[in-house]
């Protein structure tokens, strides 16, 4: 969440929300196809809002790994975080 929204929210916010999320409503699913959706159209990658939403509901654990390794693909380090990303990709 942190790298799809280039750092304006943090990996701790996000997944605070997350777990609200899942605890109070327990549909954390919500949340995360939310993120799916964004990633796609910053990459201009295939599907739909719809799409996004039962793949979330259906099986988050493989969606949220898809979009993991689409990430690590385009080069991003999840663990260093936006932030980290950036100074990394500045230094070369």
């Amino acid at each position: 969440a942190e790298i799809v929204d280039k750092g304006s929210t943090s990996c701790g916010a996000s997944g605070a929300l997350y777990t609200l999320i899942c605890c109070v409503v327990g549909c954390g699913w919500l949340y995360s196809c939310f993120y799916r959706s964004k990633m796609r159209q910053q990459y201009g990658l295939k599907g739909n809002g719809c799409t996004d939403c039962l793949l979330h509901c259906c099986c988050e654990s493989c969606t949220l790994s898809q979009e993991y390794r689409e990430l690590k693909q385009r080069g991003f380090d999840m663990i260093i975080g936006w932030h980290g990303n950036v100074e990394q990709r500045s230094r070369k």
